[in-house]
């Protein structure tokens, strides 16, 4: 009876605790909206400060890394004689990201100066740099013996109440090296659903276009958007063209699971006695991840990614990203809320540095990539482009060559984005 009794209390006591626990999200949420409320139909990449709780442990300049988990794809391009199926393989490579853009933790904004470098895969040397603060833009390089890929990035969103939609101001371009084709990529907005109410969840509907730049080929495929309970969703369909825009090689698949081509005739229709053959597959991901992370995107915040004289300015050892990747939630939120006072975590930098460096003439430059006066065109604005200057390739190479073979301590490298020296004892 007794026992009867203390388990009726206790489980009374988890009701009142978990009803506690509701009102007490609920009252968090109402919160988060009521101050939210006032960016609707804003821009809000750099305007918000969010709570680390909704953070993942990685930057922005990690993210654009992630595209070269299927790097083998772009190989398999620059080894292909086939046109069509250079296509296939290049656009392939381009829709396989989305497996891990499909996570709701938002990254962190990148600092003024802020770099990623990734060695140790597939032969790849990657660079990325954040090349501006006002708009916040990102720059990227990385390079094989097969190809060259080349980013700038100026993301866009607009705030909607309970769905953001993010748009890909850009420019990604791939360059395979054993014939020199140039590739051209235009991806599909994004729209993150549910931020304030319900499960949050990703979508990307619209046409992802990539474009042989010197033959006139294209791929163009379209994002299916989610319908009614799921319907569509993840599902692309497509076709690669011909300069003269003649079907040539149709394509269909899931950009979370895998993606297939066949050839086809002028109707779109599969040619006769041709199968559908798979071009790419997702790779096994860990069970239970907290952070939803495949095993290559833990590569990416692993120092054994990282080259030999790491970067002090390197997305790594930032302290607030460091102590979440940790599971210091405490830690993670004081080191962010510094950075906020001290060189503002969504990408500026401290008022009284700002002063303290135009008073003695020094322009922020960034250090990898050239400011340069061309500006292309984008479905969503123009962009103000930057070219990887080839200092980092040689900066990698001397330190390749110094002969110094001791294991580096990256532990003791102090974070530091700054390339003005010690402007706060100034």
């Amino acid at each position: 009876m007794f026992a009867m009794e203390a388990k009726a209390m206790n489980l009374q006591e988890v009701s009142i605790t978990f009803l506690s626990l509701d009102c007490y999200v609920t009252k968090e949420r109402d919160s988060y909206w009521k101050m939210m409320q006032k960016y609707i139909g804003s821009d809000v990449t750099s305007m918000v400060t969010l709570p680390v709780l909704i953070f993942e442990p990685m930057t922005m300049l990690q993210k654009m890394a992630e595209l070269m988990e299927y790097s083998h794809l772009l190989d398999k391009a620059d080894e292909c004689e086939d046109p069509y199926m250079r296509l296939v393989y290049a656009s392939s490579w381009a829709i396989s990201v989305y497996y891990a853009y499909q996570r709701t933790w938002k990254p962190f904004n990148p600092i003024l100066g802020e770099t990623y470098e990734m060695a140790n895969h597939g032969g790849i040397t990657f660079i990325s740099e954040q090349v501006s603060h006002h708009p916040p833009m990102s720059a990227g390089h990385a390079e094989n013996e097969h190809f060259t890929y080349e980013v700038t990035s100026k993301l866009k969103t607009k705030f909607l109440g309970n769905f953001l939609d993010v748009y890909p101001v850009g420019r990604t371009r791939v360059t395979l090296k054993r014939d020199g084709v140039v590739l051209d990529l235009v991806p599909p907005p994004t729209k993150v659903n549910n931020l304030i109410f319900g499960r949050t969840w990703v979508d990307s509907p619209g046409e992802m276009i990539m474009s042989n730049m010197t033959t006139g080929d294209k791929a163009v495929l379209y994002f299916q958007p989610c319908g009614w309970f799921g319907a569509g969703r993840y599902e692309v369909d497509g076709y690669v063209y011909n300069a003269e825009e003649e079907p040539k090689i149709l394509m269909t698949g899931k950009w979370n699971e895998s993606m297939s081509y066949q050839p086809c005739d002028i109707e779109g229709e599969p040619l006769t006695g041709t199968d559908l053959k798979e071009v790419w597959h997702v790779a096994d991901v860990p069970e239970g991840d907290k952070f939803q992370y495949t095993h290559f995107a833990h590569k990416i915040n692993s120092f054994d990614t990282a080259p030999r004289k790491l970067l002090a300015s390197d997305s790594r050892l930032r302290p607030d990203r460091y102590a979440l990747e940790k599971g210091d939630l405490s830690k993670a939120g004081a080191e962010k809320s510094r950075s906020l006072s001290d060189i503002h975590i969504f990408g500026g930098e401290a008022k009284s540095r700002k002063r303290n460096r135009e008073a003695k003439g020094h322009k922020f430059t960034p250090r990898w990539f050239d400011f340069t006066e061309e500006v292309t065109p984008t479905p969503w604005g123009d962009l103000e482009v930057y070219q990887y200057n080839g200092k980092y390739t040689e900066h990698r190479a001397a330190v390749d060559s110094s002969g110094d073979i001791d294991k580096d301590d990256h532990a003791s490298i102090e974070f530091n984005p700054w390339q003005y020296g010690n402007l706060s004892a100034e």
